[in-house]
């Protein structure tokens, strides 16, 4: 397991010898953040419509858009086995149905990669930039990473740590695929919380999650929820973590961050051929021992 864990929002000097991983779904945390800058800057409401569809940037980032999830897709999970190249994204929506609503917007709650995607799609609008621009001129400089990027080709992916035994194609990845070191997926979420990126109100907002349950067996979560693009919830020992945990072929990363009113810690983990849940409990496990 490769971990790293930060405090105080302090800037580390990248190691070189730092192997690259994927970020999975803690991309989404790093969409989010980008994303509530064009909030920051009055570009963009989080309670407006956008993208002329009925739902707003609150609802995509907390996933109660009322939009499905390719993931559902039996053919997605036989395409991805079989190394198979991504679909176009057009293709892929018209096999889901994407554009149809699966419930009102805000009166339930279903994770969807799709409403990340459309996350993106706002990003570019919004500043005319790719997306791969935006995120690092909005998100990635200002928080002092320097070796964070996105994975759009199968020799991209090959870079990282999985790379010399995955034939995954990252663009199956809709709304994009970080990748970068474990250290600097600590210190993006440690910053952002440490920082000025974003002005304490949207921060108390991003935190605002919907609770989503009781205990999840094999998992730490207590009362987990989501937010705005993070994981929030309580854990063991009265803390809440805030951040979020990605899982693709082969491999899971947890970042998150914990406090006790003095200090906080942000802890990252990655870890090839595990679960979810093992890997959340080993950072749950550090962030314990740093804040006692």
């Amino acid at each position: 397991m490769l971990s790293a864990l930060v405090s105080n929002g302090q800037p580390r000097t990248p190691d070189p010898s730092e192997p690259l991983v994927p970020w999975w779904s803690f991309t989404k945390t790093v969409l989010a953040a980008t994303a509530l800058t064009l909030v920051r800057d009055g570009r963009v409401g989080l309670d407006a419509p956008v993208l002329d569809q009925p739902f707003t940037l609150r609802q995509l980032l907390r996933h109660e858009a009322g939009l499905a999830d390719y993931g559902e897709l039996a053919d997605y999970h036989a395409a991805v086995a079989n190394n198979e190249s991504a679909w176009p994204a057009s293709e892929m929506m018209q096999r889901l149905e994407g554009a149809r609503l699966r419930y009102s917007p805000g009166t339930a709650w279903r994770y969807s990669n799709v409403g990340y995607m459309l996350v993106g799609s706002l990003i570019e609008r919004l500043t005319d930039l790719t997306l791969d621009e935006a995120v690092s001129q909005r998100a990635l400089i200002p928080l002092g990473l320097s070796n964070v990027r996105f994975a759009r080709t199968r020799a991209d992916l090959q870079t990282t740590l999985l790379g010399s035994t995955s034939e995954y194609d990252p663009a199956w990845v809709y709304h994009g695929l970080l990748i970068g070191p474990v250290s600097q997926a600590a210190q993006f979420l440690d910053r952002l919380f440490c920082t000025g990126l974003l002005p304490t109100g949207l921060l108390q907002q991003m935190q605002a999650a919907r609770t989503l349950g009781g205990p999840i067996p094999g998992r730490p979560w207590i009362t987990p929820g989501y937010g705005l693009g993070v994981m929030q919830g309580e854990v063991e020992g009265g803390f809440t973590l805030c951040g979020h945990t990605g899982c693709g072929p082969g491999s899971v990363i947890a970042v998150y961050r914990a406090g006790n009113g003095d200090e906080s810690f942000s802890c990252a983990a990655f870890e090839a051929d595990e679960r979810e849940g093992a890997v959340e409990a080993q950072v749950v496990a550090q962030l314990l021992k740093a804040l006692r």
